[in-house]
This record gives C-alpha cells, sequence and structure tokens, in this order.
C-alpha cells in the first residue's frame, strides 16, 4: 500500500486569476515539520499570526489550476470561503490517524473497527 502525500481538491468559488480566468482545482500536499516552523520567523507573521495560513498554503499548494506557481500573493487574493476551506481540508489531510480496536456485535458476530476516543477515557 503506498502512502499518499498528495490530496487533491476543489475550492467552492475559486481563485480569479490577473486575466479573470477561474481556478478551482488543486492539488495539496501533506505538511513537513519546516512547513509550520519556518513561516514562524517571517515578519509578516510576527507582525500579523493571521498571515501564518498565507505563508503555509503558498507552501503546501502545489497546484492550482493552470497556474505556474502558487505564492503568497495568489493566497492573499483567496475568497474567505476558499480560505476556510483550504484550512478545514488541511487540517483533515494533516491529522493524526485516529487509532481504533476491532469490535464484535455479540448478536450477530459482525466485525467493525471502533475509533478510540481519548477524550473520554478516565471518565
Amino acid at each position: 500500500m503506498a502512502f499518499e502525500t498528495e490530496f487533491p481538491f476543489e475550492l467552492p468559488k475559486g481563485y480569479i486569476d490577473d486575466d479573470g480566468n477561474l481556478h478551482r482545482r488543486g492539488i495539496m500536499r501533506l505538511a513537513t515539520a519546516a512547513d509550520e516552523i519556518l513561516p514562524m520567523k517571517d515578519p509578516r507573521v510576527q507582525q500579523n499570526p493571521s498571515y501564518l495560513s498565507v505563508i503555509l498554503f503558498s507552501r503546501v499548494i502545489k497546484k492550482l489550476g493552470d497556474l505556474k506557481t502558487v505564492d503568497t500573493y495568489t493566497v492573499e487574493k483567496l475568497f474567505t470561503s476558499d480560505l476556510a476551506y483550504l484550512q478545514d481540508f488541511y487540517q483533515r489531510i494533516n491529522q493524526m490517524d485516529v487509532p481504533s480496536y476491532t469490535t464484535v456485535c455479540p448478536e450477530c458476530g459482525h466485525e467493525f473497527q471502533t475509533p478510540v476516543n481519548f477524550l473520554l477515557t478516565g471518565q
């Protein structure tokens, strides 16, 4: 089984480039530690912590439509609904796998996976 590191997405509204072309489909790769740490040294992030997501997305979005590159200028021009979509998408693809265990239904014998909910432990 291959380990996936790139994931396709489609923006709800899309990026409109300077020529008026709409770009909605893209590819985001998994983030590395450097992707999250290095932007913290950027003066734009130090002045405005919200700018972290702009730099982060410019690093992890490998493709957006027919654009040759995705840079901070591109991310700055995204609609807020597209930025919210990308934030959610980023969280989902970079989230750690939730451990699970195999459970067997006592009535029918059907096996299924039950995720471990760490928030409920100790209660």
